[in-house]
């Protein structure tokens, strides 16, 4: 494909700008996309704002860009974004005046990531269950990273379609005792009015289960933890590396740990009814990767699957991780090629 007046390549600038991290691409013109030819990634909060970030990327890349796709973890409407954990708006005709482009798309990071999916390969994912997909049902993804998103595809005959969902923001539905009492502790100890699933289901959400039960004397918080998580920046990869044994045994990390991944389970399943995604159920984010032995050793799924009489319906649902971490960024191109500039 080539410009219109130039006789020029068309490139597409694509980005997955999440709250942690923002990567960015920049593809040559025909679908699927293939690799990029110049790829970087940017810390998301050391700068005001979007603009600023891909401005920066530009001068350090010698290709001329003419397009952009932006997947944003925040709910675009009519054009504008503020971002979910970033003091970042957006507006998709602004950015395309000061970026000097001919076409701008602004979509939802988790909207990116669903349209990635049917481009996926047997090594991008890793299989929770596998389920008797039934052909053209609706595909359900949520993604526990930074914040918590969820998106889901249908089916219109010939493809699959993406939609964006601000799922992760519903009110948070304890399942046991001990969810009963976290959400309780979230509302007595944090006055929130509104508890969602992001609060517990996110990398911002495992700290306060952490700190949940450890309040309550779940276990005992051994020292040399206690050090770590005051030197971090972030504590969430010092727990989940904690109950993974990498420092060896910490049962308060593995209970944290535990109790994170029912809940994911079980707000898993509700988002399968939802939709009723007899397509298929994919687990996104970058948590899921980094915690594949404990999602494989049947606490999730029996989440998943605890739903009355609708049990049986999910125990036939397929559900797979995604393990490419550029789902978003592939995601995101597609969406851009896509559209005729």
């Amino acid at each position: 494909m080539v410009g219109p007046s130039t006789g020029e390549l068309v490139m597409l600038l694509a980005g997955d700008i999440g709250g942690t991290k923002t990567n960015l691409a920049v593809y040559p013109p025909g679908f699927p996309p293939g690799e990029p030819l110049v790829e970087k990634t940017f810390p998301s909060a050391r700068y005001p704002n979007l603009e600023s970030l891909v401005k920066e990327f530009l001068s350090q890349v010698d290709l001329k860009v003419d397009r952009a796709a932006f997947g944003v973890a925040g709910p675009v409407l009519r054009g504008r974004v503020r971002t979910t954990n970033l003091p970042w708006e957006i507006d998709q005709e602004h950015l395309r005046e000061v970026l000097n482009l001919s076409s701008i798309c602004l979509l939802n990071d988790l909207e990116a990531i669903a349209q990635s999916v049917p481009l996926l390969k047997g090594r991008d994912l890793r299989i929770l269950n596998r389920g008797k997909p039934v052909e053209g049902g609706a595909i359900a993804l949520i993604a526990p990273g930074t914040g918590l998103g969820e998106a889901f595809l249908t089916w219109d005959g010939s493809r699959y379609l993406a939609h964006p969902s601000e799922g992760g923001h519903v009110g948070f539905a304890p399942t046991n005792r001990l969810e009963i009492d976290l959400l309780r502790y979230l509302r007595d100890r944090y006055q929130f009015e509104h508890v969602s699933y992001e609060r517990v289901c996110s990398g911002l959400g495992l700290p306060t289960i952490y700190a949940f039960l450890k309040d309550r004397g779940q276990a005992e918080e051994p020292a040399w933890l206690a050090e770590r998580l005051a030197a971090a920046e972030d504590r969430t990869p010092v727990i989940v590396n904690a109950a993974l044994g990498k420092w060896g045994t910490c049962e308060l990390c593995v209970a944290t740990l535990d109790t994170f991944v029912s809940i994911l389970g079980a707000e898993a399943g509700n988002l399968a009814l939802k939709v009723l995604a007899t397509g298929g159920v994919y687990l996104g984010g970058g948590i899921p990767p980094r915690i594949l032995p404990i999602l494989k050793n049947g606490r999730f799924m029996d989440a998943f699957v605890r739903k009355g009489r609708m049990s049986s319906l999910l125990t036939n649902i397929p559900v797979r991780v995604i393990l490419n971490s550029k789902a978003a960024l592939l995601g995101a191109a597609c969406r851009g090629l896509e559209i005729q500039p």
